[in-house]
């Protein structure tokens, strides 16, 4: 597994856009580059339960975060869920 896989990803969303990274959006973001980098891990290794573990604990933090982020900001949690591609915006 690369560690620094999506570091030329936040240094472009940062020229872009200056969050800082204690930012929900941030957040989000990197929780979903771990999610993907685990779930193409888990083609390989079917069997890795610790990381499997893993995977459940960073979801729960990603939800958590994204139902935080819906309560408090309804348009930017819109532009995040579309920018990102991880689920069908239910929200009206």
């Amino acid at each position: 597994m690369i560690k620094n896989s999506f570091i030329p990803v936040i240094s472009k969303k940062k020229k872009e856009e200056e969050e800082n990274p204690g930012s929900v959006e941030f957040q989000v973001f990197n929780f979903t580059n771990k999610i993907r980098r685990l779930t193409s891990h888990f083609e390989l290794h079917p069997k890795d339960y610790l990381s499997q573990r893993g995977l459940r604990i960073i979801l729960g933090k990603r939800q958590r975060l994204l139902s935080y982020l819906s309560k408090k900001n309804k348009i930017r949690y819109k532009n995040l869920i579309n920018r990102l591609g991880i689920r069908d915006s239910q929200i009206s």
